[in-house]
Order: structure tokens, then sequence, then C-alpha cells
């Protein structure tokens, strides 16, 4: 005997019915129902947009935090085709110049040989375990390319001597217009080692190596990656509500920066929306994303002021504490649902930030009706977050702090929590160590088919369909129990190993 409607439609709950009985769900909570499969998961288009004007070939976004988002990542997960926001717990004229660079070049990585000018004088220490560095008017990027310094010249001269005395003239260098795989054939058909990447202005941008070539050939094929009208990477940052962020927006608008993130912990604020009447009115040609908010009310407000993309979560992160110190928040699969709801109705895209652990994690962000989700502690420790890898209890980690954390307010990102310098600061994140990711070159690619064969199981091939089947509530769900979850995961064994990919 063939099921009734009646037992299909009492088959699981749809989203609606799930997120109306006044409980608060995370992702962990909250089960997908399997649909039909009739496409193949390479067929799953994850295209999307950060906001209304920035689109991207994936759904994902680099949180604002001075551990994971400065020019190394805009660059990559530009080339990757998402996008970085670059954080602001730093001077305007630092972030400027740090979207300035991501900006300028078109490579997915940046290079660490070493720069000098004429008039540095390196130990051989200085060289950082390279053959050469390279020597600008300045002694960084983004200068006139003066010519090349070779390790055992320096070393040959005893004592450290200026690299005027020995350097050797400029090698030959490739346009910073090339992207990777003109800038490999570059050095194919030039038989080189390596060259700088020149502005037409005579500025070197970066350094491409045969190394550079053989390490990113050896990961996933780059996808589309993320550029603007300009035909340069795409690259978002953040500023605060106070009023000397007026002039640190103009500084990043400046820098030719593309999309700007308010960033708040708590975005329905008198003080942001002065500040999206400001920016809206000053530079009507950025998208403003306001945030962050975690119900429908807080939405509204924003979306009436003229954001042009939602940032939802609230206290969901991993290193941050707001839930626990101010009681205030909502469990995050609920917040997304319930602000994508009512943003996707307004033509506003949802970013779903925290609560990002796996790529089933992303799955259920995105079913729930967010256009993308953004990864902190996901992309600490790559190879491109900034910091240094040290080693703590036999593991290679990287520094990961939450931007409520007193570490972090002390440089500066009180402002994120409407604090004032002059007050007593509570903590709302802690600071804490992220094992060594290996690059986001290749694991997100990795990543992002999971979330493919996610989308494949349940029956959606491309975001705009998953979240048909939202609204039309075909996509079922549960909830799990504490015992459920546990049978989900891996359990009954002695011991195993855990490889992704």
């Amino acid at each position: 005997m063939a099921p009734s409607s009646a037992d299909i439609a009492d088959d699981g709950f749809s989203a609606k019915r799930l997120f109306s009985q006044g409980v608060s769900y995370t992702y962990d909570d909250v089960i997908l129902h399997p649909g039909l499969i009739d496409f193949p998961a390479d067929a799953v288009d994850l295209s999307t947009r950060f906001s209304r004007r920035v689109s991207l070939s994936i759904p994902c976004v680099a949180s604002p935090m001075d551990t994971v988002s400065e020019s190394a990542m805009a660059a990559a997960m530009a080339s990757l085709g998402g996008v970085a926001v670059v954080h602001c717990n730093t001077e305007p004229h630092i972030q400027a110049s740090i979207v300035r660079a991501a900006k300028s070049r078109r490579l997915p990585f940046v290079s660490s040989v070493p720069f000098f000018s004429p008039a540095s004088a390196p130990s051989p220490n200085d060289f950082a375990g390279y053959d050469y560095a390279i020597v600008t008017e300045r002694g960084d990027s983004l200068s006139k390319l003066v010519g090349v310094a070779v390790a055992a010249d320096a070393a040959s001269s005893g004592s450290p001597a200026p690299v005027s005395e020995y350097m050797r003239p400029a090698p030959r260098s490739a346009s910073a217009s090339f992207d990777f795989e003109q800038a490999a054939a570059f050095l194919a058909d030039e038989g080189l080692d390596y060259a700088p990447l020149v502005s037409e202005e005579g500025e070197v941008i970066d350094l491409i190596t045969n190394k550079d070539v053989e390490r990113i050939r050896s990961y996933p094929k780059l996808g589309k990656p993320t550029l603007g009208a300009d035909g340069k990477f795409v690259v978002a940052a953040s500023i605060g509500t106070r009023e000397d962020d007026k002039q640190r927006l103009e500084q990043l608008v400046q820098a030719g920066v593309n999309a700007i993130v308010i960033d708040s912990s708590q975005g329905n604020s008198m003080y942001q929306l002065d500040m999206i009447k400001y920016a809206k009115k000053m530079y009507p040609e950025v998208d403003l994303i306001g945030g962050n908010v975690v119900t429908i009310a807080q939405a509204q407000n924003l979306v009436t002021a003229g954001v042009d993309g939602l940032r939802v979560g609230m206290g969901s992160g991993s290193i941050c504490t707001t839930q626990e110190v101010c009681a205030v928040g909502r469990g995050q699969a609920t917040a997304v649902y319930k602000v994508a709801s009512y943003a996707n109705d307004q033509n506003v895209p949802v970013i779903a930030d925290g609560g990002i652990s796996y790529s089933g994690h992303i799955v259920k962000a995105l079913a729930l009706g967010a256009s993308t989700v953004m990864m902190g502690s996901f992309l600490a420790g790559s190879h491109e977050a900034p910091g240094a890898y040290e080693y703590k209890d036999g593991h290679r980690v990287k520094k990961y702090r939450g931007m409520g954390s007193l570490e972090a307010m002390t440089k500066g990102s009180d402002a994120r929590y409407l604090g004032d310098t002059l007050k007593l600061k509570v903590a709302q994140g802690v600071v804490g160590a992220v094992a060594d990711k290996g690059s986001v070159l290749r694991f997100i690619p990795y990543t992002m088919q999971a979330v493919k064969q996610g989308f494949q199981d349940f029956g959606a091939s491309s975001l705009q369909s998953a979240h048909d089947l939202l609204r039309s509530e075909t996509l079922r769900l549960e909830v799990r129990t504490g015992a459920a979850q546990v049978e989900g995961g891996i359990h009954g064994l002695v011991s195993y190993e855990k490889k992704s990919f």
C-alpha cells in the first residue's frame, strides 16, 4: 500500500514549523532529510551573492578578524571564488594598504621572499632561508624595483654591508596583471627560476618562483576567481561605528574596496544606523553589509536603513563568549532561518557568521536560507592567516583570538562591542590556538566538494533550488537528541584515524 500524502507530510518537519516552537537550535541540533538524487554532485552550482552587487562562485567569506584576514587571505579567497573581509583592528592607513596590496595582485598567494632597500645591511639569516631577496627603493613591495640581493654575496662580504655594495641587476620581470597561469607560462618561456611581478608604474607587486608553481599545481584546480569590473580581486573590509571610522571608510574607498562590513557584535544600534545612513549617502557605489543580527526586528531596522547584506550570528563563534557573559544571542540555526526568511524577501543576502566547524555546518546554513557562510576558526591556522606558527604540546599551531577578547580589545576592537576606551572593558571572547591546516587553496576546494555532495543528498542542485525547497516546505528537517548526535558521529571504535581528504 502506497503512503498517503498525509503520511509523507508528517514525515519530518518543515523549517517553518520546526523553528516556531520557541526553542533555539544550533546546527548540530538539526538534521536534513534526504531528497531525490537526479543529478551528479559535480553539477551542483554553489554560485551566490555576498551582497546585492557582489557575486561569488563559492559561498565562503573570511571573517574580519586580526588572526584571519589580511592581504594573503584576501588574495587566496578571491582566487578561489570567495571573498575576505579585511579586519579593522589596526590603523586606517595600514588597513587601506592591506586592501590595496590584495587588489593589486592576481596571484593566489603572497610571496614570503624578503625585500630589502639598497641601504639595508642584512645578515645571511635575514634572507630567511631563501637564496635571494628582492631590492626595492623602500625595501618593501609596492615600491620601485632596483635589483636582487643574493644570500651568498651577503655571506661573502663578512660583516653586514649595505645591499647597494653587492646587489645584482634587476631580473626580468612579468606584468603584475598576469594571473597564475600566465605568470607560470612566463617563467617557463623565459627559462627563469623566479620573476618579480611589476606594475605599469614599475612597482613590485609580488614574486613568483618555480617552487610556487609546483606547489600551487599540487592543489586542486582553481575555480572562477572573484573579480570586480576593473578586473581586480574583489576585497571587502570592516569598519566600526565611531566618528573616526568615517575617515577609515574614506581611506578604504580610495584604496578600491568593493564592499564594507560594519563590524559590531550587536548591529541594531543607533550608532550603526547612523553609520549606514552616512556611508550610503557618501559612497552609494560601495555595498554595505550590516550586523550582527539574530532576529527579524533587528534585521528590519538595518534593511530599512539601506544595507546591501546582513551578517547573522551572536555568540556562536568558537572563541565568542557573548551568550555566556551577556546572556543575549540565539542558536545559530534558528537565527539564520529566522533572519533569512525575512531578508530574502527583501533581496538582501544573508551571511551566516559563526558556528562553522565542518562542511555539514555549511550545508545546513545554506539550506536554512543563508547565501554565504563567514568563517573564522575554520580558516585560522591556515598558511594564509596572519601570524607565525609555533609548537604547543608537539602540535604546530597559530594563535586565534576573538575580537571580543581583552587582548584584541586592548589593541582597538572594543569599538565592535560598543566599548569606550575610557571605561572598563569586559571580555566577550577568548584567546586560543588552532592547528596548522595547510593552505586554504588546498582544503577549501575539498570542503566545497563535500558541500556539493550534501546538496545532492537533500536534492538541491544550486543555492537557489535549496532556498526554493526551504520556502515550499519540501525540505524536511528534524531535531536530533543527544544520543542521535553521538550516533551520527564516529563512535564505538577503540581508535581511528580521521582523514577527510
